[in-house]
């Protein structure tokens, strides 16, 4: 709209132009005409004179030719504004002409744009209704995805529900048969424990017979090797009583004679305990050292382990425990050894 505006203003100014170049041209026609005399005047003579005549005419002469000059110099003015004016005209020509093209340009940039606007318009529609059937797309693509998953979590919920469930199960049935094989191994056990009783029984009733006819063995060799000691005794008292020089070697020989019959006796006690030691294929090669407190007459008084396995100690003291009483030497030096002494216990 403004490029047509532009035009037409170009078209009303080239109009004017030539308006007022005729209107000068006409103009400048009318000023240049010579006044004609009046008609109708009384025709007089007189007398000229040659000199007013020439004098005149030199003016006449001087007036047509300063008209025709100024004449002339108003057809050049005339003619510069003229060409002045067709240059005007041209340019304006051309200004139009440039202005028309600008407009063609302008309307064909213009076409164009709106063209480019209209297809960027479409492509942008186009990419709406694409985004927006892809937006559609990937909303349905994720309510699927959602009902999927949640399809998942509630078969993954149920298929823990059933492994909960069949755990619970396996456990019932495996507390019952665990339940069973107590119940059954308790039995096998009770079962083993009467019969290790009875077994310990009989061979308690076995050792404590056997144990009674050693005993009595043993009291014999006993009553047998004291009446050998009193005998020697007796033979050392005679032997000794002429030799009173011999005191100090007679000192010696009692001495050893009391750690022999200390040894002795140490070793009966240890055969008196061991028969009552409860052995187990574990303490065989292990040992526990006990001191044992004894009365006169041979009586136990206290038993105290003093090194070694634990077990075995243990095993020891209840072993010395169950003898009770062990037998005593009638010489005082040497039941004086007896009543505290210390022994070596190893199961055999």
């Amino acid at each position: 709209m403004k490029n047509k505006n532009n035009y037409t203003v170009a078209i009303l100014v080239s109009v004017t132009l030539h308006a007022l170049l005729v209107a000068a041209l006409l103009w400048g026609s009318d000023f240049s005409m010579l006044k004609k005399p009046p008609a109708g005047s009384t025709i007089q003579a007189v007398v000229i004179d040659p000199a007013v005549i020439e004098q005149q005419a030199k003016r006449i002469r001087q007036q047509r030719d300063e008209a025709k000059n100024a004449e002339q110099d108003r057809l050049e003015r005339l003619r510069k504004q003229a060409e002045e004016l067709e240059k005007n005209r041209q340019q304006e020509e051309a200004r139009i002409r440039k202005l028309k093209a600008d407009q063609v340009k302008a309307e064909k940039a213009a076409r164009e744009a709106e063209k480019k606007r209209l297809d960027k318009e479409r492509e942008q529609k186009k990419a709406a209704e694409k985004a927006r059937l892809e937006k559609e797309r990937a909303a349905k693509a994720e309510k699927e995805r959602l009902a999927k998953q949640k399809a998942a979590e509630i078969a993954a919920e149920k298929a823990r529900e059933e492994k909960e469930r069949l755990a619970k199960a396996e456990a019932v049935r495996k507390a019952k048969e665990l339940e069973a094989k107590k119940a059954e191994e308790q039995a096998r056990l009770e079962k083993e424990r009467a019969a290790k009783a009875e077994a310990e029984r009989v061979a308690k009733e076995k050792a404590a017979k056997a144990a009674a006819e050693k005993a009595r063995k043993e009291k014999e060799r006993l009553e047998a090797l004291r009446r050998e000691r009193e005998e020697k005794e007796a033979a050392l008292n005679d032997i000794f009583a002429g030799l009173e020089s011999e005191t100090q070697q007679n000192s010696s020989a009692k001495q050893r004679f009391i750690s022999d019959e200390k040894q002795r006796f140490g070793a009966i006690y240890t055969q008196m305990i061991n028969r009552n030691y409860l052995r187990d294929d574990s303490d065989i090669g292990k040992e526990c050292r006990v001191k044992i407190k004894l009365s006169n007459s041979g009586l136990l008084l206290d038993v105290t382990a003093d090194g070694g396995d634990p077990v075995v100690c243990r095993k020891a003291k209840s072993a010395v425990t169950k003898v009770s009483t062990f037998p005593m030497s009638d010489d005082p030096d040497i039941a004086k050894e007896l009543k505290n002494i210390s022994l070596t216990v190893r199961p055999e």
